[in-house]
């Protein structure tokens, strides 16, 4: 079956022998040994988690990684429900008495769910056909005699059967019977249909034209009024919002299956070549070549019509989720606060800033509304209670919410800061993405009892400056919105591999047990979330742990969970140091081995890093415990519990620049990355509007990926390459040498984001008309520059637009 290079780039498409296992084929894929692969589906099967698998049964696996195991449990998943389907297929087959070896042989090598369906079509059950009509009739020894020999005349022939009491009234109707027994059998072919449905997505497109008098509503698609890109050149972004676009009844799609040809196409000629049709001149040649056209216009390229939009919904949508999912990762990881003492403002306009002050356990202390802004101007108001409650409650961090009225509670912070220096204020906006679905959640009503809803966004924001992590897991992830058409994508996929994300993070990081909530207690390994319950209950009752040997005394949390979970929970200043760190229970007896050889105590040989690198690995391994293992406990052992989540740093906003009016071309200015998407990231300079760093303005060499370059929450110096006020776009750039758009076109172009229903994007590298990643609400940011934009001008600069008209 033929594949296209650049597709299995993107993609990672590999074929592997038909006859391999479920195992085979999987290390195939991954181009690990078959007796690895074999142990980590046996340990999956056996109710392991991948962070356990990953950390604890290195030896097993010979030391697969998370990456390589969440991969095998996909491919697991995938292969199994084939081979599910493959007997439910031999099954139907076999009760209609049709299965033959050969038949058996096909179904059985079928390598993809695809070709599985294909191979099964002709046997599929379905409702009356033409064609089981026309065979009931007996036109089928017409059919079969035409195609045999052309040299036939087909009216001559089909007159012998014409019978009026089977509904063949004339020759005519028993033609179009043979024709309608042909087309099915055209279109039926495994083989053929396998091969031209290969052959239209390596040379076919997907084309798009605005619907009459859509242009006006559907503006923020306009860069598909008029476009065409092959299949295999375009990007998961593009595709939905052309989908977006279509189910808005704004876009007609149409999936060309080459360009544009005089005369038949060159599928045409390729169904008449498997069946052995060609116009010799014969009486039948020409009856033949009309059904080949008919079959291939009205059976054949339907088919695969919904195959290769299938195909790349599938497509784009993978890859939207694995932005949306390395997106989500960072978000997890981001550089946490600590144990400080921290007020949350969410700020607004008409109905005030909440406030919330948490101590450095969480724990809410004081909460309050003010209002320094319009209509209110109670200025010196606000900072005067702001002042009392960081002075009376030590407060070390302002967190501020990062949505409406944000810079203006930005600099309100700032004046306190300055009026009160002897407080030694810290100020941080952070990300209040989900804040608000928070709030109104039922877990916010048990955590936050009697709180109005709208102060509980505050508690939020200033939680998740102390530990992103711990507040963000309160959050159903797709809520969080750093994905690109999140609400396009398969509710299943997004929340299978989010759910995957946050299990890694969580179990990556660590959870005191002692002060962890129950949604994060939830996204341990083997932990579920009426244990979680059980776990906090327990907690409240009895008071903190104080080993981990405790948590068997917790209802229903048996050997298993146990086992699954004791080592991603930390309990600290504890019974037995060990618990504070990330060696699991069942390697103690290896420390104490260590402990002996070194003459220390455990507490002692803690963080000793001069005698723990004076131990040979080597020494401690046995039969339980091999090299991959004995070292990960050398290694913590030096920094137990250790967070591998970055120093906390902040970005400073430049004074001034406050809305997108505030912009010129040329400035430099610090922000936070908010998001990363297929074609750029998006930075937020503090004006209220994400501006777009396109990936083409990254770097002076070839960006593959833009997460190569930044990831969310990184802190970065940009530069503005063009502002456009109406669109609400800002163009920017990593590469701070880069040229700048000229004044006078401030008002007009761009490319950017808008907060909230954020929307961006990339200037197209389209083949025909003008593309780009239309528009569309939700967190999918992504409405494209026109094509004379500042964006369009660096891709010039870059050798990748024509200077003259745009395109590619």
């Amino acid at each position: 079956m033929p594949r296209n290079p650049k597709w299995i780039r993107r993609y990672g498409i590999v074929t592997t022998p038909l006859t391999a296992s479920i195992e085979g084929r999987i290390a195939a894929e991954l181009g690990v040994r078959e007796r690895q692969v074999k142990a980590a589906v046996e340990l999956l099967d056996g109710g392991s988690t991948v962070p356990f698998i990953a950390r604890y049964r290195k030896e097993a696996t010979e030391t697969l990684d998370d990456a390589q195991l969440r991969t095998i449990e996909e491919r697991l998943r995938y292969l199994r429900e084939l081979e599910e389907r493959r007997t439910a297929i031999l099954e139907s087959v076999r009760e209609q008495g049709k299965l033959t070896e050969e038949l058996e042989a096909r179904i059985r090598g079928a390598e993809t769910k695809a070709r599985l369906e294909d191979v099964y079509l002709p046997f599929k059950p379905k409702r009356r056909t033409k064609a089981q009509i026309a065979r009931e009739a007996g036109l089928e020894p017409l059919a079969e005699g035409l195609l045999a020999d052309p040299s036939v005349e087909p009216l001559a022939a089909a007159a012998a059967f014409v019978d009026a009491d089977k509904g063949v009234a004339d020759p005519q109707a028993a033609l179009d019977g043979a024709r309608a027994i042909l087309t099915e059998r055209f279109s039926e072919d495994a083989d053929l249909i396998g091969e031209l449905r290969e052959r239209m997505w390596v040379r076919g497109r997907l084309a798009a034209k605005v619907r009459e008098g859509k242009e006006e509503s559907g503006a923020k698609f306009a860069d598909y009024f008029d476009f065409a890109e092959p299949f295999t050149d375009l990007p998961s972004h593009r595709i939905l919002a052309m989908l977006r676009g279509e189910k808005e009844e704004v876009l007609d799609l149409v999936l060309e299956p080459e360009e544009p040809v005089e005369g038949p196409s060159s599928f045409e000629a390729i169904v008449a070549h498997r069946f052995g049709i060609a116009d010799r001149g014969r009486p039948a040649d020409k009856w033949l070549q009309d059904t080949v056209r008919w079959a291939w216009r009205t059976r054949i390229l339907v088919h695969l019509g919904i195959d290769l939009r299938l195909r790349l919904r599938t497509a784009a949508e993978d890859e939207a989720v694995n932005v949306f999912a390395a997106n989500l990762r960072d978000l997890l990881l981001a550089a946490p606060a600590g144990t400080r003492s921290t007020l949350g403002l969410d700020p607004g306009f008409r109905t005030g800033v909440k406030v919330a002050v948490v101590d450095a356990t969480g724990k809410v202390v004081a909460t309050d509304v003010i209002y320094p802004h319009v209509p209110a101007n109670k200025w010196d108001e606000a900072l005067a209670k702001l002042a009392r409650l960081a002075k009376e409650h030590a407060v070390e961090l302002i967190a501020i919410g990062n949505g409406t009225a944000s810079r203006e509670t930005d600099r309100l912070a700032g004046e306190l800061i300055s009026r009160h220096p002897e407080l030694k204020l810290t100020k941080v906006v952070v990300s209040e993405a989900g804040a608000s679905v928070y709030s109104a959640s039922q877990y916010a009503s048990q955590e936050l009892p009697g709180m109005d809803v709208s102060l509980r966004g505050a508690v939020s924001i200033a939680r998740r400056l102390q530990d992103p992590l711990a507040e963000l897991v309160k959050i159903d992830p797709k809520s969080i919105g750093v994905g690109q058409y999140q609400h396009d994508l398969s509710e299943v996929k997004l929340s299978r591999s989010l759910d995957a994300v946050v299990e890694d993070c969580v179990n990556g990081v660590g959870v005191d047990v002692n002060t962890a909530s129950v949604p994060l207690l939830s996204r341990v390994s083997g932990i579920t979330s009426s244990l979680a319950e059980n776990i906090v209950a327990h907690r409240d009752a009895n008071g903190p742990f104080t080993s981990r040997g405790q948590l068997k005394n917790v209802p229903r949390l048996g050997p298993k969970a146990y086992e699954q979970c004791a080592g991603f929970l930390r309990i600290r200043g504890g019974d037995d140091p060990l618990d504070g760190s990330s060696v699991h229970p069942e390697a103690y007896p290896v420390v104490r081995r260590m402990v002996k050889t070194t003459g220390q105590e455990v507490a002692s040989l803690i963080g000793n890093t001069g005698v723990l690198r004076s131990l040979r690995p080597a020494d401690f391994v046995d039969d339980t415990f091999g090299l991959p293992t004995v070292t990960d406990i050398l290694k913590e052992l030096e920094k137990p519990g250790r967070d591998p989540r970055p120093a906390f740093k902040t970005a400073t906003f430049k004074e001034g620049v406050e809305k997108i009016s505030d912009l010129s071309s040329g400035m430099i200015l610090e922000g936070v990355v908010t998001n990363v998407a297929a074609f750029g990231a998006f930075v937020d300079v503090g004006v209220h509007q994400d501006g777009l760093v396109h990936v083409s303005a990254m770097s002076r060499t070839f960006v593959k990926d833009p997460r190569d370059v930044v990831k969310p929450g990184d802190i970065v110096k940009v530069k503005v390459l063009d502002v456009d006020i109406p669109r609400k776009r800002i163009s920017l750039t990593l590469r701070l040498d880069d040229e700048t758009a000229p004044q006078e076109r401030q008002q007009g172009q761009g490319g950017g984001g808008e907060r909230g229903g954020r929307r961006g994007g990339r200037p197209p590298q389209q083949r025909q008309g003008r593309g780009g990643s239309g528009g569309g609400g939700g967190s999918s940011r992504q409405a494209p520059p026109p094509a004379n934009s500042a964006m369009a001008d660096a891709l010039r600069r870059a050798g990748l637009l024509d200077p003259k008209n745009g395109r590619r």
